[in-house]
């Protein structure tokens, strides 16, 4: 059977590649974490804003509804309809205008507020996305070390990812 041969490059005498690794690793964490809280936020933003259109639909619905009840009100004024059961039929549209148009106020709220809670989810994920896209620069940056040895690449990435971080953190205070 053949034997698989593993070497080392003398990683003992490279404390600067450890560091530097060390330094990717936690990018990569602080990557995972805020990616994370992207994907969860934009999932928010939709399940918000999938509500806002329920309730809209909803609101619109008792717009139609409230509008039928005029129009039958005003087809028994056109066709002078004085009877017991024309006014009987008018006092019920008028409750149920009156009952759809309360219905509607209540659902235009309701929708306004699922609209906003959307849109403060989407301006928190924005946050969130830039954050992810320095902590990727970040952790490119510091990789290059290893291609390169040139010690200015993790000193890039340390500070495009203390960036990431920053950014990614005023996403919980928007």
């Amino acid at each position: 059977m053949a034997e698989l041969e593993i070497h080392h490059e003398g990683s003992a005498s490279d404390p600067t590649g450890k560091k530097v690794g060390v330094l990717a690793g936690v990018l990569a964490v602080l990557l995972a974490v805020v990616t994370i809280a992207s994907h969860r936020t934009h999932t928010a933003a939709i399940m918000h804003k999938s509500t806002a259109n329920d309730e809209w639909a909803y609101y619109q619905a008792n717009s139609i509804k409230s509008h039928i009840q005029d129009l039958g009100e005003s087809i028994l004024t056109v066709s002078g309809a004085g009877s017991e059961a024309a006014e009987k039929m008018r006092a019920r549209f008028a409750d149920q205008k009156k009952k759809y148009d309360a219905l509607k106020d209540d659902q235009q709220v309701k929708a306004q507020r699922s609209d906003e809670s959307a849109e403060a989810d989407e301006r928190r994920a924005l946050r969130y996305d830039f954050g992810e896209g320095l902590l990727e620069i970040g952790l490119v940056l510091s990789s290059l070390f290893f291609i390169a040895r040139k010690p200015m690449f993790p000193v890039m990435g340390m500070i495009s990812g203390a960036a990431g971080i920053a950014v990614a953190v005023t996403g919980l205070i928007v």
